[in-house]
């Protein structure tokens, strides 16, 4: 007997009618029409279950921040790293954690049970380092918190943060960031991604870089990341965050540097939400989208993921951890309304991010994590078009939060009752 059984679950991959059992942590067994009964049962009833939600790109020390020390009045990202400068003298410990905690809430309810978040290690207190790590400590039981050193005052240009983002690693940060773009100079840009590269190397860890959140077509970090991780051997261990100059970047250079991406390994993680609102501030019109060029990515088998960035802080005064959200502005501003292309924004904010930040277990299958959400949706695309609610969120076997569906009563003579905002075609 399982522990807990599923019933007939529609999968993200298609297939229907699914029954998923569980025994202990682990999903045991997933096929129609199980034999074996539950000590538990769901019954899915042909909604769609899915592994959790991922978030590939978050800043976890600046969120609920939103108005502190004022708001940011332009809505710019030059104004909103200002903010964070002036913010940053008067951040406690005590105050990171807290509203971390609240949003790590915001994310369980969302189905969102995995995030990787920069922290930024520029200041000598390490204030937010120390709080975020005492965070990934709290909701281990119940969330995935990957952290990343952020040099967010440049690894060159700030004074100390060479030896800051190594004392932030020696107390448990897990991947190593940059931002060279930020540098000084371009050649000190070149040079940041050479030294963090190498020192992820050294250590064993991952990378995870800003790089190019810009408009200036000349701002090419991403190509100097893609060779060095040529050059030391990090296929599938690397990762470039935003690359937004790449939509101002002319065909003819892009012919060539997407195909040295994919050929070395490195990832991309497009933040839609974040992208569309910050880039593009100085044109008139035409008027750029800001988005990196994500089809043209996923087209070369490079992996993309989408992440939130920014919720209710210096940078975004939006957002409530929903990856819905997320898909759903990456879908309209990559013009990914073919059937497949819609799927593959689900993908990227679940499985696609779950492999670039190496989590282990994850999926739907037996041996994997018994992570997963039920959602008021038929399949991935319907969970797209109506930020689908999460009815359950397990984790590890055990319901962590659950919810009603989104049905509304009418109040209209001869019309039905309710409404619930699904539709089957004929």
């Amino acid at each position: 007997m399982f522990d807990l059984v599923i019933r007939h679950a529609t999968l993200p991959d298609g297939r229907t009618g699914i029954d998923i059992g569980i025994s202990g942590e682990k999903i045991v067994a997933v096929e129609p029409g199980l034999p074996e009964a539950g000590e538990a049962t769901i019954q899915a009833r042909g909604l769609l279950v899915s592994p959790p939600f991922v978030d590939a790109h978050f800043h976890m020390d600046a969120t609920l921040s939103l108005g502190l020390p004022r708001l940011n009045r332009s809505g710019t990202l030059l104004e909103g790293i200002q903010l964070w400068s002036e913010l940053k003298p008067h951040l406690t410990q005590e105050a990171i954690m807290e509203r971390a905690l609240r949003y790590c809430d915001w994310a369980v309810a969302r189905g969102l049970l995995a995030i990787r978040s920069h922290v930024d290690i520029c200041d000598p207190r390490l204030l937010a380092v120390d709080a975020l790590l005492e965070v990934k400590k709290r909701v281990k039981p119940y969330l995935d918190l990957q952290l990343v050193a952020f040099p967010q005052d440049g690894f060159l240009r700030s004074e100390g943060a060479v030896k800051l983002l190594k004392k932030s690693l020696d107390r448990g940060v897990d991947v190593v960031g940059g931002i060279p773009h930020f540098e000084r100079t371009m050649a000190d840009g070149a040079t940041s991604v050479r030294m963090l590269c190498e020192l992820a190397a050294e250590r064993g860890l991952l990378v995870d870089m800003h790089c190019d959140e810009t408009d200036d077509p000349m701002s090419r970090h991403i190509e100097t990341l893609a060779a060095e991780t040529h050059r030391l051997g990090m296929q599938g261990r690397v990762t470039g965050s935003h690359l937004t100059s790449m939509h101002s970047m002319d065909n003819y250079y892009v012919s060539k540097l997407i195909p040295l991406i994919a050929e070395s390994g490195v990832a991309a993680i497009a933040n839609p939400l974040i992208n569309i609102t910050i880039q593009g501030r100085h044109d008139t019109y035409p008027k750029r989208r800001g988005m990196t060029r994500v089809p043209e990515l996923m087209a070369a088998g490079i992996p993309v993921a989408f992440g939130h960035d920014c919720v209710m802080d210096p940078w975004y005064s939006m957002g409530s951890g929903d990856m819905l959200d997320v898909a759903t502005m990456a879908l309209h501003v990559g013009q990914m309304t073919g059937v497949e292309a819609m799927r593959t924004c689900f993908q990227s904010v679940t499985e696609t991010p779950a492999r670039i930040l190496h989590l282990d277990g994850y999926g739907i299958a037996p041996g994997c994590f018994a992570d997963l959400v039920v959602l008021d949706a038929a399949d991935p695309v319907e969970a797209i078009r109506l930020k689908a609610a999460r009815l359950k969120v397990l984790r590890r076997g055990k319901v962590v939060a659950e919810g009603p569906g989104g049905a509304m009563a009418l109040h209209l003579p001869g019309r039905p009752q309710d409404v619930t905002f699904h539709h089957r075609s004929d």
